[in-house]
């Protein structure tokens, strides 16, 4: 399996859950990007520094994500929901691909589809309520319209939502070693997380 994790710059989170992910995988490819990163930048010293205290090493030159990277990877793992938005945005194509690391190993699927399905549904009701209501009613009305119309849908996602996990890594960015340090062991947990996840998919 080719396995790209995507972050913001490609400096600190990204890259450090490549070198993660290489140490501890048998078979399969990884490789990251970041969604502004310009091409050809170093690691970040408090990233190279902490990946080190843990024996790893990363010859790494920051990479943007593009159509070829996208194409390439057959699972895609970014950092935060807002990456995995970004790129649902600009490359839709590939949409089945994305995932928050978190989201992919903590999320039940049976939780994450009952989530999406709710999701579809709000958008077609409110799609057909703004059909056909938008030529009749002025925005005020139009807006309250949605709200008691869409009421338990509302609900219902929010609190599917608030029952989830938080689907984010931290961003060490500007911090001190420490900072690093904890993202750098997050990433390791939910990546011991993925490796248990991948062996069972193979077997």
């Amino acid at each position: 399996m080719n396995i790209l994790f995507v972050c913001t710059g490609n400096t600190c989170r990204s890259p450090m859950a490549e070198a993660i992910l290489k140490s501890k995988l048998a078979d399969g490819q990884v490789r990251s990007a970041g969604i502004f990163a310009g091409k050809g930048e170093t690691l970040a010293k408090n990233s190279e520094i902490v990946l080190g205290e843990i024996d790893l090493t990363l010859d790494h030159q920051t990479n943007p994500v593009d159509k070829d990277s996208l194409a390439w990877a057959d699972l895609v793992l970014t950092m935060t929901d807002r990456h995995k938005q970004t790129l649902a945005l600009q490359y839709p194509e590939h949409e089945d691909k994305y995932y928050t690391l978190k989201e992919y190993v903590l999320v039940d699927e049976v939780q994450w589809d009952k989530l999406k399905d709710l999701y579809s549904s709000f958008e077609d009701k409110r799609s057909a309520i703004l059909s056909e209501y938008q030529s009749s009613l002025d925005d005020y009305e139009l807006e309250k319209k949605l709200l008691e119309e869409l009421g338990k849908e509302i609900e219902e996602i929010e609190q599917l939502e608030n029952d989830l996990p938080d689907l984010n890594i931290t961003d060490p960015f500007g911090g001190n070693v420490s900072i690093y340090r904890n993202t750098r062991d997050e990433l390791e947990e939910h990546i011991e997380l993925l490796i248990k996840m991948l062996e069972r998919n193979d077997s």
